[in-house]
């Protein structure tokens, strides 16, 4: 059976906040809490300019995928900029082409809404996720760009 990807209804809220979850735990982070996930998921899933995408693995498995939406006017594109975010797939479904279903149904649902741009970031020593986004057409640009952060709600030393 082929892999299966859809967009994440208010009923999966907690789906979602789990599969964070378990990307939270996957990169070493111990915050936010299992709570806030929740909390911030049922949120987004109210907010219109945001969709969660899942995957399973067949029509028999539970969801092992997810990605974030996120979409805002883009001034350099003169239209929507759609910034893919929290792309993550669970060791379990690795391999069988989940990731590649959720960059699919990302790609579409960005198209239905009209954007001209979409942007991701990515860890460079990541080369299984590098090799997927480039072969969906991403690239560094030259010159790279870099992507920075600053976090207000940390100390200094955050």
């Amino acid at each position: 059976m082929p892999v299966r990807a859809w967009k994440a209804g208010p009923h999966e809220a907690e789906t979602v906040a789990h599969l964070l979850v378990r990307f939270r735990d996957h990169l070493g982070y111990a915050w936010p809490s299992d709570n806030a996930f929740l909390a911030g998921v049922e949120r987004l899933l109210e907010d219109r300019d945001t969709d969660f995408l899942l995957a399973a693995v067949d029509d028999d498995s539970p969801p092992s995928g997810v990605v974030q939406l996120r979409y805002r006017m883009g001034i350099w594109r003169a239209g929507r900029d759609c910034l893919v975010e929290d792309v993550f797939v669970g060791e379990e479904a690795r391999g069988h082409g989940v990731a590649r279903a959720l960059l699919d149904l990302a790609t579409a649902r960005a198209l239905e809404r009209g954007c001209r741009r979409m942007e991701l970031d990515v860890n460079e020593a990541n080369t299984p996720a590098l090799a997927l986004y480039e072969s969906f057409g991403f690239t560094a640009g030259e010159p790279r760009d870099v992507y920075m952060r600053r976090h207000l709600d940390a100390g200094p030393d955050a």
